[in-house]
């Protein structure tokens, strides 16, 4: 079993969003719902301590394929989340989050999936910082 030695202060998680598809001689973009918490437990630590995270930023692919598409984020701050287009910057819901999670069909019309995510360690019970 591996052990995380330390656990960091800002966790990044990459979600596989593209597969190279051998027939195709391509990449495909996977469009599967990911269903990524607002909250997180990490604890498999040498330290023994269950970390808990919050995620504060999601980078988001809109597009439906590797080659071509355009990036937007989803940024927590100070309690609020905003969603960021380019210049364009809008208030959003916290449940508008959940939009990002991708689809439970393979086909789908919704081409924007969260890709990578940003956790921030909590202070509070069990968390060094």
């Amino acid at each position: 079993m591996m052990k995380i030695k330390k656990s960091p202060h800002i966790l990044v998680t990459h979600l596989k969003r593209f597969k190279y598809i051998e027939q195709l001689g391509r990449y495909k973009k996977l469009s599967y719902r990911v269903v990524f918490p607002l909250e997180l437990k990490l604890s498999n630590t040498v330290e023994d301590v269950d970390s808990e995270y919050s995620l504060f930023a999601v980078v988001v692919h809109v597009g439906s394929g590797p080659n071509h598409g355009h990036y937007v984020s989803l940024v927590k701050s100070h309690n609020h989340w905003l969603f960021f287009d380019d210049e364009n910057v809008e208030m959003i819901d916290e449940s508008a989050v959940q939009t990002f999670f991708g689809s439970a069909q393979e086909y789908t019309s919704n081409t924007d999936h969260g890709y990578i995510l940003f956790y921030e360690k909590s202070l509070g019970a069990g968390n060094k910082s």
